[in-house]
This record gives structure tokens, C-alpha cells and sequence, in this order.
């Protein structure tokens, strides 16, 4: 009796080990982000949303009021970017947000009254 437990033990281990394993592997599709998306996560987080046309307005009068931030990997940004925009690589999770926020503190720098564009 103690062999067949000691097989049941050693195989729901087996099972519970295979489980765990696949499910940290397993491929993840993440979901796309619909404009509805962009706007609610622009809200909760104090956020105001611009159309193109008035970033380009504004980027022709005086391209030096804004801060352009290119927020895409260092690759992307070296194949084309706006012209005067910074480099500031970051996922578009909370995650990465959160933990890039005292780098992102200190690449913005003290002056709060920039126009500051992420893209």
C-alpha cells in the first residue's frame, strides 16, 4: 500500500510540476487596444489625448514648446523618428510605467509647464 502512495504522490508532483511549467511558457496573445482603450487609460490616469492635426499645428509653429517623446525600443527610434523627439524606450504595460517612473522623472527634469508629447 505504501508503494501505490508513494506512486500517487510522486506522479500528482509530476502533474502539478508539468502544469506550473506550461502555464509560465504557454504563449500569450496580448489583447489589441482599441481607441476606447487609449481614452479610458488616458482618463484615469490625468492624461489629455491630442489629434494629429493639432500635434502637427503646434510642431509648425514652434517645434521647441514640445517635448516629443519617442517612448518606442532604441532600434525603433534609430530607423526614424520626429525630428527633435527624446528617446525614452518603454513597454506599454503598468509594469514597465511603474517601474520607469524615477527615470522618467529625472529624463523629463523639473519644468512642469511643458507641452510633452508621448508617443
Amino acid at each position: 500500500m505504501r508503494g501505490v502512495a508513494r506512486a500517487l504522490l510522486a506522479f500528482v508532483a509530476i502533474v502539478i510540476t508539468t502544469s506550473i511549467i506550461w502555464y509560465n511558457t504557454r504563449p500569450v496573445i496580448p489583447k489589441e487596444a482599441t481607441l476606447d482603450d487609449v481614452v479610458a487609460e488616458a482618463t484615469q490616469g490625468g492624461y489629455q489625448l491630442i489629434k494629429t492635426q493639432e500635434l502637427w499645428e503646434r510642431y509648425s509653429k514652434d517645434p521647441k514648446s514640445l517635448v516629443l517623446v519617442d517612448t518606442r525600443q532604441e532600434w525603433e527610434y534609430r530607423t526614424g523618428h520626429i525630428k527633435g523627439a527624446l528617446n525614452f524606450p518603454m513597454e506599454p504595460t503598468w509594469l514597465s510605467r511603474w517601474q520607469k517612473k524615477g527615470e522618467l522623472k529625472s529624463f523629463l527634469g523639473p519644468d512642469k509647464n511643458r507641452f510633452i508629447v508621448f508617443y
